[in-house]
């Protein structure tokens, strides 16, 4: 919960308030005051009757009520401060810039569950400590300085690092973006990213808030409270983007499966902010440049004309466009003679629209209004324009800005000259237009932000369940707990396939065995041929454990004989042998996350080529059929020089039953269906594994 004592105080007090301006209890009222706070202002301070022309206090006891308090004072003279303010002086908001809590000491971790304690028995709001503070369009409650642009049309920053805070916010000043506000948790003792994310989400307006959401993040502490707000935002028009930063797999556990091996927890913040509408970053000049793109409406289709006075970098950004998916179409016909007249000769308007290093300002209004009202075709624009410091740029930039400031299409500016053209570039900044100075890194956030919108889109169109009835109530009767397993908490092959029918994922006919002459009887009934697998070690291959196309009693009794002896093996596992395309779906149980389900191309190719994709469960169909198509192998999977094609609906099928059979039996740890044998009418699983374990604190999913 945020307070409006917190977002909107109608008075603040700077506790350890300083004349100096290169203290943060110094230069937080030097920003107060700089940016026109409307509300009264006192500061605490034993040494003086005034700092900076504002009342000075000597101690928080002797102040009058206040409704927000910024503290840089000593972590162990915080607990007695906010103990008074909040009890005494009806204080409902807090910001503690003080360090020296949980990420010094155990002690410092006690006084801050203290402040909490006592923030929440009276109903305020913490930000922090060891933050920068916060900062909006009624207030600089922050401490560093470079100050941005202030507007309710800007974009909303989250960050749990205020070093990360203070360096993009200077990056961004420089593009022209503009902020509506800045919040910086630090510790995130009572408030972190998700509680702020929520507070945006629930008191979101399109139209009149913030339409971009720009996240700094470490540590995803609530990720089904980020999915739900940040799936809520996108809803009702807002984007996201985010940098996650720790996503060093250095740090994953190790697993026994296939799919614990792939789905790692960076996996797994991939396919929440996939699920969840967010744009991943990687940096925070990426992250900045994204969410200025973001301010400007995305292309309603794909087609964009790239435009420029210098080739090379135009031919750059038309490679970029066209790998990620975007197009580049070639223009022509009487309207594109009729715009190539009116450019110098040598001129080209195939797209990329190339009008030479010489080429002027009223040539390049020519070719935005041509295609804004000519090329139907061109659903936005991207004008690359440098100086190469032989000629003045201004009246171009100028015919740029109007155009930009006027069209309906979208107009990317690309402005390289960071130095030839320094003097004019301002102008873009104070007009709030974002401007990009490389036009690769540019075409990747594009393309980013392009394809997450049409993935989100065909994602929010359907529910999560298939037609017919969830396998939950049957599931549970099944699955008791960890102590029905086997051999490292495995379930045996009897309770796998009954799960597996339950959940209406279908397999093929198997028969588990411990004698011979069993064998023989299960290959008859089976029907010739089949194939035997070991019932106990885990990776049935590699121990020899699998054995294809037995045809006869006599094989089977002998290779019985030999399984048996393999370590580890209890039993030996007979189905009919089938043949097909081999596929794989598995999932994992990830702590706080929920299960992350991952298909692929199966057999040894999912651990060889680990080409998977990956989605947070429960998965809809869009969803699943978005995980096959974009597999690197996706070719194989509609067939290619004669083979037959897979089942892409019934594939999608299986992965949509997996992650229901996961939400409905929470106590699977980890999933293996490899292979999955798939043909043009069927998709059945022929190798199934499931291991059970405990669920402890870390990896519950509520909030």
């Amino acid at each position: 919960m945020l307070t409006t004592q917190l977002l909107n105080p109608g008075s603040i007090v700077v506790v350890g308030g300083s004349a100096d301006t290169g203290k943060p209890g110094g230069n937080v009222i030097k920003n107060l005051l700089a940016q026109g706070y409307s509300g009264k202002i006192y500061v605490v301070n034993p040494k003086g009757a005034e700092i900076q022309g504002v009342r000075c206090y000597p101690n928080v006891e002797a102040l009058p009520d206040v409704a927000l308090a910024i503290l840089a004072i000593p972590a162990t003279a915080c607990v007695e401060a906010v103990e008074i303010l909040a009890r005494k002086k009806n204080t409902r908001g807090f910001i503690i810039f003080s360090a020296g809590f949980q990420e010094e000491s155990e002690a410092g971790a006690r006084l801050e569950r203290q402040i909490v304690r006592t923030i929440n028995e009276t109903g305020g709001s913490l930000i922090g400590p060891n933050c920068i503070g916060v900062m909006n369009t009624h207030y600089t409650g922050i401490f560093t300085g470079a100050i941005p642009p202030l507007s309710p049309q800007g974009v909303d920053f989250i960050t749990g690092s205020g070093a990360t805070a203070v360096f993009l916010v200077q990056a961004a000043m420089r593009i022209g973006l503009p902020f509506a506000g800045i919040y910086s948790v630090g510790n995130s003792a009572q408030v972190g990213v998700e509680d702020v994310l929520a507070h945006l989400d629930e008191t979101y307006v399109h139209g009149q808030s913030a339409p971009v959401k720009m996240l700094y993040i470490e540590h995803i502490s609530h990720p089904q409270k980020l999915l739900r707000h940040a799936l809520s935002l996108n809803r009702k028009g807002a984007r996201i983007t985010a940098v996650k930063a720790g996503s060093s797999q250095a740090g994953s556990r190790a697993a026994s499966s296939h799919t614990g091996a792939l789905a790692t927890p960076d996996v797994a913040v991939d396919a929440l902010f996939r699920k969840a509408g967010v744009i991943r970053c990687y940096g925070r000049t990426e992250l900045a440049l994204t969410a200025g793109l973001l301010l400007q409406p995305l292309p309603k289709g794909k087609n964009m004309a790239v435009v420029t006075h210098a080739g090379g970098p135009a031919v750059m950004l038309t490679d970029i466009l066209s790998m990620g998916g975007l197009q580049v179409p070639p223009i022509e016909g009487p309207k594109a003679k009729a715009l190539l007249e009116k450019l110098y000769h040598g001129s080209s308007v195939a797209n990329p629209i190339d009008y030479l290093a010489t080429g002027t300002a009223g040539q390049l209004g020519h070719i935005l209004d041509a295609c804004e009202h000519d090329f139907t075709d061109i659903d936005a624009m991207a004008v690359i324009y440098g100086n190469a410091g032989l000629m003045e740029v201004e009246s171009a930039y100028n015919a740029l800005l109007r155009h930009m400031l006027t069209t309906k299409k979208t107009i990317y500016a690309i402005l390289p000259s960071v130095h030839n053209a320094v003097a004019e570039l301002p102008e873009f900044v104070k007009n709030n237009r974002i401007i990009f100075s490389d036009e690769a890194l540019f075409g990747r956030i594009l393309v980013n932000a392009v394809n997450q919108q049409y993935a989100i889109n065909d994602e929010q169109q359907a529910a999560y369940a298939l037609p017919d009835t969830e396998p939950t109530e049957t599931v549970k009767t099944r699955l008791i707990a960890p102590e029905d397993t086997t051999t490292n908490g495995y379930l045996p092959p009897d309770m796998v396939q009954a799960l597996l029918d339950a959940a209406g994922i279908a397999r093929a006919h198997e028969r588990v065995v411990a004698t011979s002459a069993g064998a023989v009887q299960a290959a008859r009934e089976l029907g010739y041929p089949v194939v035997m697998k070991v019932v106990g070690p885990v990776h049935k291959s590699d121990v020899g454990g699998v054995t294809l196309n037995m045809m006869d009693d006599n094989k089977v009794r002998e290779e019985f004989e030999r399984m048996m002896k393999i370590k580890d093996t209890t039993a030996v596992l007979l189905q009919p042998q089938l043949s097909g395309t081999q596929l794989f779906v598995g999932a994992k149980r990830e702590p706080k996350f929920g299960h992350l389900v991952v298909c692929g191309l199966g057999g040894i190719f999912v651990e060889v080529l680990k080409d998977v994709s990956s989605a947070l469960a429960p998965c809809s169909m869009p969803e699943a059929l978005h995980m096959i198509r974009s597999l690197r192998g996706y070719k194989i999977i509609q067939g290619v020089r004669g083979q037959e094609p897979v089942n892409e609906a019934a594939f999608a099928e299986t992965i949509v039953r997996v992650s229901q059979l996961c939400c409905a039996a929470p106590g699977i740890a980890e999933l293996d269906l490899n292979p999955l044998l798939a043909a043009n009418n069927r998709v059945v699983a022929v190798d199934a594994r499931i291991k059970i374990a405990n669920q402890d604190e870390s990896s519950a999913t509520t909030d």
